[in-house]
């Protein structure tokens, strides 16, 4: 349709054009007649106001002719001017009126152009609207495959999950010990309490009570000190582990027996527990396996209605934490787990919490 309209509008405009070619043409060869006229009009009046300057008879004789003539000739002659001028006028009266068809057709043109413009735009509206609504069917048309893939994707696994399904219900199935620990109600720990690690599937004895032991002393040292403020130090290696700590050593005004003196106050804010090397520790299979390892050098001597066992253990442990965990239930040991992220230390501080034993 869009095609049509164009063809058909470039017909009309060549059509006009042609049209407008054929009119100047004949007001071209009318103007040219008509100078050509005027110019031997005026070629004839100067002769003859010459030869009347000169010899007015003689101008008389040749404005009637060169020679003499009848009546009739001159007759003829005065029709013959009277006919040209008439022609003159008719040639003008043509010129003026191709003069009004030419602006008559050039409103008409105008118009057809004004008329064109509307056409076009309405054509491009067209196009931007079937442009736009291309592009929503061609997201629709994204959206239905998007829909259609995940639909067979389903049924694939639909289909996959009732083979196995199938696989499953015509085999025997078989009876799966399940090991159970009995799980007591967890209590907050207030006896003795022995800190191990398992991490790589390594277990090592954490001597906590023997560090914070020599940080009390290292705190005593540094007490008499002048120097105030947060302090860093660190001290071991006990049984592979060093300790290293924070602590914050202030003056305080104090009362005694009504008087007023000046104490020294030192705190401990922090502290991390690392071995000296990595890896640390012996095979958790080898420590089960085997007599007088350390773990029984560490119980040796506890009761275990009295001591707790807290395990610092990491992700890549939690395996060998349950193995040791009924290892120590059999021998009537309560267990704590104090899970670590990889990476991180064991610390502490004065705001630690109490480990939970089951």
């Amino acid at each position: 349709m869009t095609q049509s309209r164009h063809r058909s509008a470039g017909a009309v405009a060549l059509g006009h054009d042609a049209f407008l070619d054929i009119v100047a043409n004949l007001v071209g060869i009318l103007i040219i007649l008509v100078v050509i006229l005027g110019s031997r009009t005026r070629e004839v009046a100067e002769a003859i106001k010459e030869k009347s300057a000169t010899d007015p008879q003689a101008a008389a004789s040749d404005l009637i002719t060169d020679t003499p003539l009848s009546v009739e000739a001159i007759q003829q002659r005065i029709e013959d001017l009277e006919t040209e001028s008439q022609r003159a006028i008719e040639a003008l009266a043509d010129s003026q009126r191709l003069e009004r068809e030419i602006r008559r057709s050039d409103a008409q043109l105008a118009e057809i152009a004004r008329q064109r413009g509307q056409l076009m735009d309405l054509v491009n509206m067209a196009k931007a609207a079937w442009e736009d609504k291309k592009t929503e069917l061609d997201s629709k048309d994204i959206q239905r495959g998007q829909a259609e893939a995940k639909i067979a994707a389903a049924k694939k696994e639909l289909e996959d999950l009732q083979q196995a399904r199938s696989r499953v219900e015509s085999s025997d199935r078989p009876v799966v010990a399940v090991s159970h620990l009995p799980t007591p109600m967890a209590k907050t720990v207030f006896g003795e309490e022995v800190h191990f690690r398992l991490k790589a599937g390594l277990l090592s004895v954490v001597p906590i009570d023997r560090l914070v032991a020599e940080i009390q002393r290292d705190l005593q040292r540094v007490a008499p000190g002048g120097r105030d403020g947060v302090l860093d130090s660190a001290v071991g290696p006990v049984q592979g582990f060093v300790a290293r700590y924070e602590m914050e050593k202030s003056r305080e005004m104090v009362s005694r027996g009504g008087q007023v003196a000046t104490a020294t106050r030192v705190q401990l804010t922090s502290m991390v527990l690392e071995p000296l090397n990595e890896p640390h520790g012996q095979p958790l299979a080898e420590v089960l396996a085997s007599n007088g390892n350390l773990l029984d050098v560490e119980l040796a001597g506890r009761l275990p209605d009295k001591t707790t066992v807290t395990v610092w253990v990491y992700p890549d442990s939690f395996g060998e934490f349950r193995r040791l965990k009924e290892h120590l239930y059999g021998r009537g040991y309560a267990t704590a787990a104090r899970p670590l992220p990889m990476n991180r230390p064991i610390a502490g501080g004065p705001q630690g919490s109490k480990s939970i034993a089951q």
